[in-house]
């Protein structure tokens, strides 16, 4: 398994992304990269045996832009908690509604799309909510991307539990 998953720390603890042990022992070995965490697998050359890292941090501060929540049906769904954002009915058979219609210059961006059920959709139809009448429940807004969901996927494997002090999901320190 020299695939396995290695979660990458910036210099200031700072989650970054996640790599393979492969990539992780080029960092380590060009002094790119401390080792914090072992995995439970052992790499075995012909004359060592190398306990696999499970987290490594950066020497140096690497800057990046924030990430985002890339914008998708089910994203939209999970940002307004599956409820119509027009009469609060919660229901798993939603639609996806522009806020100012698409054909009026609206675009298609998280602050344009509400989830909607089919009735509140169907009533709006192609009007603004002014012509229609109709108020939504919150405005909306991009949701911002955190642990979780950049990392969530990787959480779920139990090997990678000691991630978890790293991640600020437990109540155990990352730093000593």
């Amino acid at each position: 398994m020299i695939n396995a998953p290695v979660l990458v720390l910036n210099q200031n603890y700072e989650p970054l992304n996640v790599c393979g042990i492969r990539r992780a022992f080029t960092l380590l070995g060009a002094d790119k990269a401390e080792l914090l965490e072992r995995n439970h697998q052992v790499i075995h050359t012909p004359t060592l045996a190398i306990a696999a890292p499970s987290v490594i941090r950066l020497i140096y501060l690497v800057k990046r832009p924030r990430p985002r929540v890339k914008l998708s049906r089910r994203e939209v769904f999970a940002r307004d908690r599956h409820t119509c954002q027009y009469c609060g009915a919660g229901s798993r058979d939603l639609t996806i509604d522009h806020v100012m219609p698409k054909h009026r210059g609206g675009r298609h961006e998280w602050e344009n799309l509400v989830a909607a059920c089919r009735n509140c959709n169907h009533r709006k139809g192609s009007k603004t909510l002014a012509e229609a009448r109709m108020a939504l429940m919150r405005e909306p807004r991009a949701p911002r991307a955190d642990v979780r969901y950049l990392f969530g996927s990787y959480l779920a494997d139990a090997q990678n539990d000691p991630w978890r002090s790293y991640l600020f999901l437990s109540d155990s320190p990352a730093r000593s």
